[in-house]
């Protein structure tokens, strides 16, 4: 097992190398309540695909929207962040099974650009202009929305570039 931290984001993105054992996988599910009961449609439903396992001595979760490409024996590298007892996954490479896969850092880039698009648009609003205590409740939310997903696509894309380093 090998750890190597980031020189971008040194306490927060590092890399585990290792062999999987105990796995462990998950299927946890949203349904949307206002889903009709006679509709069974995917639409309403969001999924998230969960392996658990340990590399080497440490305990690895990972949270994907797809499942992850993984067996127990496999030898993985594992780039992401402390979470708790455990390491939470952001990106992996599977060089058993010859695979890699991560979230969408670009999507996340994106919206977050896009919410900040609003909060600008918000902030030349008249009604933020004339002290409305309201508008600039909203105006905080959309900011720290748009900087919790660029943060989230930073931290994607520096485990993304662990793995390639």
């Amino acid at each position: 097992m090998t750890l190597k931290p980031s020189s971008f984001l040194t306490s927060s993105v590092a890399t585990i190398s290792g062999t999987v054992s105990n796995l462990n996988n998950e299927l946890l599910e949203y349904v949307n309540p206002e889903k009709p009961t006679h509709d069974h449609s995917s639409v309403y439903y969001q999924r998230f695909f969960i392996s658990k396992f340990t590399l080497g001595d440490r305990a690895i979760e990972a949270k994907f929207s797809t499942p992850m490409v993984v067996g127990d024996g496999d030898t993985v590298t594992v780039s992401g962040y402390q979470k708790g007892n455990g390491f939470q996954v952001l990106a992996y490479a599977n060089q058993t099974q010859k695979v890699s896969q991560h979230e969408n850092w670009i999507v996340l880039g994106l919206g977050a650009i896009f919410f900040l698009a609003i909060a600008v648009g918000l902030l030349n609003s008249e009604l933020v202009a004339e002290g409305a205590l309201v508008p600039k409740i909203f105006l905080l939310g959309f900011v720290g929305v748009a900087m919790y997903m660029g943060y989230r696509a930073l931290l994607i894309r520096e485990a993304i570039s662990l793995l390639q380093s």
